[in-house]
């Protein structure tokens, strides 16, 4: 039996896979397209100016300016996780599409791998969408906040693995609302996103540290939104990219297992 951190082996085919779900997602443009605008300003205009024209500013950035990047990793996180286990067991069950692909040349790998692959891209379609609203309210610094657009596929690469391996065990699309509300949820309001993560006691910052990938998210979003670069920014780097190697290769060999079962 293949070991789940064994390396895949994955072909250029990859691509057709992902080209095919982009066809269908711009075939829908006018539903996929129109969410990331309301979701940007319902944030900005309730919590950044509701809520923050109470609080005032953290560290001497306003607040609205504050919860930015969190609000462009959140979106980051969403994307790519919904993307993958909503959407990819909706295909891989409901639509049978996986069976599909498989049929022709493209091997599991492929069809997984071209999965991670959109997940990551809906991650940068999304920030894409959002920067220019944000631009607009003069919340972020540019021209170092369109690095968050590459952040953005990296991120979206993590967050895909991660989803992907809870495709790859659930037994149904319904067990799928846990990892959202026990695992989600609780990162979007204790990543360091609408509040320092000082905050918190020591030993729950060092574990958010630790174990929430979207700390990293945040930290680093953080750093190119208000154009404050720090060295911590090669740390949390180099903690997304070996996490999200890992559960790249743990979600392709998990999802293997379960459609050659």
């Amino acid at each position: 039996m293949q070991h789940l951190w064994a390396v895949p082996h994955i072909s250029r085919r990859a691509w057709k896979v992902w080209q095919r779900n982009l066809e269908v997602f711009v075939k829908t443009w006018k539903v996929n397209f129109f969410p990331p605008f309301i979701e940007a300003l319902l944030y900005l205009f309730a919590i950044g100016l509701g809520i923050g024209t109470y609080i005032g500013g953290i560290g001497g950035i306003p607040y609205i300016q504050f919860i930015a990047p969190a609000i462009l990793a959140i979106s980051i996180m969403n994307s790519a996780f919904f993307e993958c286990t909503y959407g990819s067991y909706v295909r891989m069950y409901y639509q049978k599409s996986f069976d599909a692909i498989i049929a022709t040349p493209l091997t599991i790998e492929d069809v997984i791998a071209g999965e991670l692959l959109w997940g990551a891209t809906r991650s940068v379609i999304s920030v894409t969408m959002m920067i220019p609203v944000f631009a607009g309210f003069g919340v972020i610094s540019l021209p170092l906040s369109l690095l968050v657009i590459p952040l953005a596929f990296l991120g979206g690469m993590l967050f895909a693995g991660i989803a992907m391996c809870f495709t790859a065990i659930t037994p149904s699309i319904d067990t799928l609302n846990y990892p959202s509300f026990l695992l989600i949820t609780p990162m979007m309001l204790f990543a360091g996103t609408f509040f320092p993560l000082t905050l918190l006691p020591v030993f729950l910052q060092y574990g958010a540290l630790a174990v929430l990938p979207l700390t990293h998210l945040v930290i680093i979003a953080r750093m190119f939104t208000l154009a404050t670069l720090s060295w911590t920014i090669f740390f949390s780097l180099a903690w997304i990219l070996v996490v999200t190697a890992l559960f790249c290769v743990i979600s392709i060999n998990l999802m293997r297992r379960r459609l050659i079962a």
